[in-house]
């Protein structure tokens, strides 16, 4: 089988690594990829916002599965393209991406399927941002309504912040704190069929403790010891089968990667989000520790032949990812500060890059991430630092605290 993976990103980086280790799979291909991913996959030039030009790539390089990685080609409607150039792929449609592209959208649906979740109110003026606060009170939480790259959420106790963010972003979602630990659930879909991998934990702030500006995930470990043990059966039924359903008695069911992020409150999980794609950094630790080819089972995902997958096979153990950030993120990101010690095993580029003279230079906010697997979350917590401690780049940042102990 010939996969072509679409993205440049850590969690592509990630999947074409896992997509190289299954013996179905004889060919990864990457596009537009980045100097990590060449290592284990051919590097094809696209531009994957453009569905037409995805579509023709698929065709030129005879993929048997196209996997579309980030959100933005996915609510463009990249996978539709290719799925009407008659080539399997995984990935939702325009449609049902926009559970990810609208926040509004997606509280719609949760709604109309009864799915546990905050309540909130979808805000286009300042003043309705204001009452909104006034009426759920601190800590505010403000979600732009629309993709923001995962900055686009605003928690804070502080109420002129909480309007300023909202001011910025023109529609948002405003809606009640959710108190309790956050977990990350991934699922595979197709119609009505849902296959969850592992339950995962990210680390969203970009300082130790929890400080600081939201980011795009700073490091995520698994498998959670400290998880109910019938979380992932209690969200199949709770939330992920009423929104199969729910999707499909709209006409667009939803086929591809459903991540689900979950607050674990005290009346149980409710969902904070739905994303559509593998996301980063949890496809990190999660697709080391999946024993099954990942090809296959995406496969089957994309031709109407999951329900008939074998059940999942996982390694034991532990893995952990740690992210190492440019100068200046979240806020801004430098580029063209050069690179050392980033070839060992595990470490997954995202925001990567050659220069003119071939040196690897940042080109991003999330540069890179050191992911380690072991035994334990401790050893893996320690391994996944020994190949931070080997990286360099001039006003590199990452914490210190990904996966310390409860």
């Amino acid at each position: 089988m010939r996969v072509l993976v679409i993205g440049t990103g850590g969690r592509e980086h990630a999947l074409v690594t896992a997509l190289s280790l299954d013996p179905a799979v004889s060919h990864v291909l990457a596009a537009p990829g980045n100097p990590g991913m060449a290592a284990v996959a051919e590097l094809r030039a696209v531009d994957p916002m453009d569905p037409a030009a995805v579509a023709a790539l698929a065709v030129e390089t005879a993929a048997d599965l196209v996997i579309v990685g980030p959100e933005a080609p996915l609510v463009a409607g990249v996978a539709d393209a290719v799925r009407a150039a008659g080539i399997a792929t995984f990935g939702p449609s325009f449609e049902a991406a926009r559970l990810e592209g609208s926040k509004d959208f997606s509280k719609a649906v949760m709604a109309a399927a009864g799915i546990p979740t905050a309540r909130s109110y979808t805000c286009d003026t300042p003043e309705q941002a204001a009452a909104a606060l006034d009426e759920f009170g601190a800590p505010y939480v403000v979600k732009d309504d629309a993709l923001a790259a995962g900055k686009g959420v605003a928690v804070t106790d502080d109420r002129d912040t909480a309007l300023a963010h909202a001011a910025a972003c023109g529609r948002v979602v405003i809606e009640e704190y959710l108190d309790g630990p956050e977990v990350s659930l991934f699922v595979v879909c197709e119609g009505l069929t849902g296959v969850p991998l592992l339950p995962a934990q990210d680390f969203k702030r970009i300082g130790d403790g929890d400080t600081g500006l939201n980011t795009g995930g700073m490091g995520a470990y698994a498998p959670l010891s400290w998880a109910p043990a019938d979380l992932v059966p209690v969200v199949m039924s709770e939330v992920v089968a009423p929104l199969l359903a729910e999707m499909d008695s709209r006409g667009t069911p939803f086929g591809g990667l459903l991540f689900v992020g979950l607050a674990l409150t005290a009346k149980g999980p409710k969902v904070i989000e739905f994303n559509v794609r593998f996301g980063d950094p949890e496809t990190q630790v999660v697709l080391p520790l999946l024993r099954s080819g990942l090809g296959e089972l995406l496969h089957a995902a994309a031709t109407g032949k999951l329900a008939g997958h074998p059940p999942l096979e996982w390694h034991d153990g532990a893995a952990v990812a740690v992210v190492m950030a440019s100068a200046g993120y979240p806020v801004t990101s430098r580029s063209g500060d050069v690179i050392t010690g980033a070839d060992d095993p595990g470490v997954l580029h995202a925001g990567t890059a050659r220069d003119g003279a071939g040196e690897l230079v940042t080109a991003g906010g999330r540069v890179l991430c050191c992911t380690a697997v072991a035994d334990s979350v401790p050893e893996a917590r320690a391994a996944a630092y020994r190949l931070v401690e080997k990286v360099r780049f001039d006003g590199a940042q990452h914490r210190t605290d990904i996966a310390a102990e409860r």
